[in-house]
């Protein structure tokens, strides 16, 4: 498929773009060779090439689970202005 500069155009009214003619010309050509690249990757045969949900196999690698500081709840708690069962007590801010 083979834009024209007419074609150009009426996109450019569309999108209220004020194109001059070399702005037009330059545009088409980009747009033409974009639309030459796919219509170069629509010819590909790709009858034997299984999808990829990525590009590279990769595994996400997770850390142990494992306990690295002391539980301190109890001592931060007796320096909280009001603290219940286990909770943290603080002003109601929304009516």
């Amino acid at each position: 498929m083979s834009l024209t500069s007419d074609h150009v155009k009426r996109v450019a009214k569309l999108a209220r773009l004020g194109l001059t003619d070399a702005e037009t010309t330059e545009t088409l050509t980009q747009l033409n060779s974009i639309l030459d690249l796919v219509d170069q990757m629509q010819r590909i045969n790709t009858k034997d090439v299984v999808p990829l949900a990525h590009p590279l196999e990769l595994k996400q690698t997770l850390r142990a689970d494992e306990v690295t500081e002391m539980d301190q709840r109890e001592k931060f708690q007796n320096t909280a202005p009001q603290a219940d069962d286990g909770l943290y007590l603080v002003p109601r801010v929304v009516e």
